[in-house]
């Protein structure tokens, strides 16, 4: 470790994204390792509107659901490295030899100006650390929509990211993996897998960190955004 790390680490002790007891190296702590609400085998995967493929490891919920939040809207970047990593390994056991290319779906300029980082980015540059490869910026936002956790109803998430997104060239052949933070109704994915697909992809599969339980999806639960 060099000194600059070594400073960092004196100053910015590595924290469980999840519990935030800090710890002697990044990562999810043994003991929410053990406690997390973690998809299961029939769970894990979920198949969205038109076929799209979608994995995820946790379901959204108490400390997850705060741990993405932290991320997303209060600078919690720290847990970037760990939630990226668990849905790269969601996306490594279900699509194994599935896709060529990691991407991710991005927030609007407007949005980034304001926050500071696209969360999603952060995710996936986190998952292609494991493979050794760097993620593409495949797609641009094109509409500075309403955000997606201040729409109550599922009809109003498909309408709000209806043609939302373009794809950035010329993408035949492509097979690509699509990482987003929270999928829910699946409409922002969908949304953005159509501008892929229409831009010449051979295919899309999708890893997000959490599905919210599906219950709880029926009644508007808020995640993307």
């Amino acid at each position: 470790m060099n000194m600059a790390n070594a400073l960092l680490d004196l100053l910015f002790p590595p924290r469980c994204p999840f519990c935030q007891k800090i710890q002697d190296a990044p990562g999810v702590c043994p003991a929410c390792e053990k406690a997390l609400p973690w998809t299961d085998e029939a769970h894990g995967l979920r198949e969205l509107p038109g076929g799209l493929p979608c994995a995820a490891p946790l379901w959204y919920e108490g400390p997850v659901r705060e741990a993405v939040r932290r991320f997303k809207f209060h600078g919690g970047v720290s847990a970037a490295g760990p939630l990226g990593e668990l849905a790269a390994q969601a996306a490594a056991e279900r699509f194994s030899g599935g896709f060529d290319t990691v991407s991710w779906v991005p927030v609007s300029a407007k949005r980034l100006r304001r926050r500071g980082y696209d969360q999603s980015r952060l995710l996936a540059e986190s998952a292609c650390k494991l493979w050794g490869v760097k993620p593409e910026a495949l797609l641009r936002k094109v509409r500075d929509n309403p955000a997606q956790s201040g729409l109550e109803t599922a009809e109003d998430r498909w309408r709000n990211t209806r043609d939302a997104y373009e794809a950035a060239g010329d993408l035949s052949g492509r097979r690509i993996l699509l990482i987003d933070d929270v999928c829910s109704t699946g409409a922002t994915l969908v949304s953005a897998a159509k501008a892929l697909l229409a831009a010449g992809a051979a295919g899309v599969v999708c890893a997000a960190a959490a599905f919210p339980r599906p219950e709880e999806e029926n009644r508007g639960e808020k995640g993307k955004e």
